[in-house]
């Protein structure tokens, strides 16, 4: 997989995963423990995003 796919991947599943932190926060009794375990998710993807942009030349 291309560098880009690879990106594009990773920013679509960040995406779902804010649409599934909402989702989930937005509930009459939202689970702590899944919004957690969602955001720690969310922020690991963001930091592989971040990894891989830096090792793109130029």
């Amino acid at each position: 997989m291309s560098l880009d796919g690879r990106l594009g991947t990773l920013k679509d599943r960040h995406a779902d995963l804010e649409l599934r932190i909402a989702a989930e926060d937005h509930r009459p009794r939202p689970d702590s423990d899944t919004l957690t375990r969602l955001k720690l998710e969310k922020l690991r993807l963001k930091e592989e995003i971040e990894r891989l942009r830096q090792d793109v030349p130029g």
